[in-house]
C-alpha cells in the first residue's frame, strides 16, 4: 500500500510540473497572458481598437494582413486622438484667460469704488469741516442758537431727530429734500409700519405708501423722549448722539423754497390753503370780499396765492409773532440744529443718487435695502433767476439774510446774479 501511494503522489507532481512548463512557454511566447487585468488604461484603448488574436498565425499571409491593418488603423486612432487633446488644451487656456480677465475687472472696480470712496470721504470732511467754522464763528454769519448747548433745545424744536435704535442711526429730516423717501427708508429699518398684503413689516422702502411716512406716529423722535423716558430722557438722547450714526440732507436754500410753493400753493392743497394760503390772500392780494372756502373753489375762481405774496408773508415780522415757520420753509439750522448735533453725513439733494448710496453703506445696510427710485423733486436750481425775476432787489436781500446761515453752514454760494439783478 505504501508502495502504491508513492507512486500516486509521484504522478501527481509530475502532471503537476508539466502543466506549469506549458504554461510558462505559452506565456513566453504571447499566446496566454497570466496578467490580464493590470494592463494600463491607455493601452486598453488601443486593445479595443486592436483585438489581440488568441492562435498562432498558419501562414504568412494572415500575418502580413494583420500587420497592413495595424498600420492603416493606428493613425486614424492617433488623429483624433491628437485632435481631442489639441481642443481640450485650447479651451483651458480660453478658460485661463477669462478668469484672469475677470479678476483683472474685479481689481479694476475695487480700485475705482476705492477711489470713489475717498473721493467722497474727502468731500464729506470738506462739509462737516465747514459746519464747524461756522459755528465756532470763523465766519461772520450770527444767527439765533449758534452757541448755545444742545441741552437749552426745547424738545418741541427736536421733532425732526428721528431715531432708530436697531441700527443706531438717527436722522434729522428736512422738508422738500427727499425726506419722504428717507423716511419710507426709516420706516423699513425700523420695521414700524406692516404691509396688508403680506401682513408683515415692509423690507422694500419703494413699497411703503408715501402718503403714510408723513404720519408721525410711525417714528420715534427726540421730542417724544419725555413722554417715553422721562427725567433720564436727555440723558439718553446725550447716550445717542455720542454713539449713533447721524446724518441728514440739504439743499439749495431758494430752490428749497420754490420747491415748497410750488408743492403748496401751485395746486389746490386744503390744509395749506385754509392756514396759510388765505392768510397771504387776506394780507397781500386786491382780493375784495369774502374769499372762497376751499382751495378747490378758490383755484377754480382763479384766486390763489403769488410766489411774491409769499416771500412777503416769510419776510413779515408778524408772521412768526403768530406762529413759528412751518417745517416745509423754516430754515434748516433751526430743524436740525448742525451747531449743537455733530453730524457723521451731510447730503445733498444736488448730489443724491451718489450720496445715498455712500451712505447706506457707511450705515451698513445696504445689504438690507436700496435707496427708492422714485420720483425725484423736479424743481431745478436754473429756474431760481425766473421765479425771483417779479421779486423786487430789496426782497430778494432780505430773504438771503433770512436764509444765509444755511447758505453759510452747508457751502451753497450766495446767489449774487439773484441778489443783484
Amino acid at each position: 500500500m505504501g508502495t502504491w501511494r508513492g507512486l500516486r503522489v509521484a504522478f501527481i507532481l509530475g502532471s503537476l510540473f508539466m502543466i506549469l512548463l506549458i504554461i510558462v512557454y505559452w506565456d513566453d511566447v504571447g499566446g496566454f497572458n497570466l496578467y490580464p487585468l493590470q494592463e494600463p488604461k491607455h493601452e486598453s484603448r488601443h486593445s479595443n481598437s486592436h483585438p489581440q488574436t488568441t492562435a498562432r498565425p498558419s501562414h504568412s499571409t494572415t500575418t502580413s494582413r494583420a500587420q497592413t491593418n495595424s498600420s492603416s488603423t493606428a493613425p486614424a486612432t492617433a488623429a483624433p486622438e491628437e485632435t481631442r487633446g489639441s481642443a481640450e488644451e485650447h479651451i483651458e487656456e480660453e478658460g485661463k484667460e477669462k478668469q484672469e480677465q475677470g479678476k483683472e475687472e474685479t481689481r479694476e472696480d475695487e480700485k475705482v469704488e476705492r477711489s470713489h470712496t475717498a473721493v467722497d470721504d474727502r468731500e464729506q470732511e470738506a462739509r462737516k469741516q465747514r459746519i464747524l467754522d461756522v459755528c465756532s464763528g470763523m465766519d461772520t454769519v450770527e444767527f439765533p442758537g449758534r452757541t448755545r448747548a444742545f441741552e437749552q433745545i426745547p424738545n418741541r424744536e427736536l421733532d425732526h431727530l428721528i431715531v432708530d435704535d436697531t441700527h443706531q442711526i438717527i436722522y434729522c429730516y428736512v422738508p422738500k429734500v427727499a425726506c419722504t423717501n428717507w423716511k419710507r427708508v426709516m420706516v423699513v429699518l425700523s420695521q414700524s409700519l406692516i404691509s396688508p398684503s403680506s401682513g408683515k413689516p415692509y423690507t422694500d422702502p419703494e413699497a411703503v405708501p408715501p402718503d403714510l411716512v408723513h404720519n408721525s406716529s410711525l417714528h420715534l423722535t427726540f421730542a417724544k423722549f419725555w413722554r417715553h423716558y422721562g427725567s433720564l430722557s436727555r440723558h439718553l438722547m446725550a447716550l445717542k448722539l455720542k454713539h449713533y450714526t447721524k446724518f441728514l440732507f440739504v439743499r439749495d436754500p431758494f430752490v428749497r423754497l420754490i420747491s415748497a410753493f410750488r408743492n403748496k400753493f401751485g395746486r389746490p392743497n386744503e390744509d395749506f390753503y385754509k392756514q396759510f394760503g388765505s392768510v397771504m390772500l387776506r394780507r397781500y392780494s386786491n382780493v375784495s370780499g369774502s374769499l372762497p372756502e376751499t382751495a378747490a373753489e378758490a383755484f377754480a375762481a382763479g384766486i390763489k396765492p403769488t410766489f411774491q405774496q409769499f416771500i412777503t408773508y416769510l419776510l413779515d415780522p408778524e408772521t412768526e409773532r403768530e406762529s413759528i415757520f412751518n417745517e416745509h420753509w423754516r430754515q434748516v439750522y433751526r430743524l436740525c440744529h448742525p451747531c449743537q448735533v455733530k453730524y457723521d453725513f451731510i447730503g445733498r439733494l444736488e448730489t443724491l443718487d451718489t450720496d445715498a448710496e455712500h451712505l447706506l453703506k457707511l450705515l451698513e445696510v445696504d445689504d438690507l435695502l436700496r435707496f427708492p427710485l422714485g420720483a425725484r423733486n423736479r424743481t431745478a436750481a436754473s429756474w431760481e433767476r425766473d421765479w425771483f425775476a417779479q421779486i423786487p432787489i430789496t426782497m430778494r436781500r432780505e430773504l438771503y439774510k433770512l436764509y444765509e446761515p444755511d447758505f453759510e453752514l452747508f457751502g451753497y454760494p450766495k446767489p449774487d446774479s439773484t441778489l443783484h439783478q
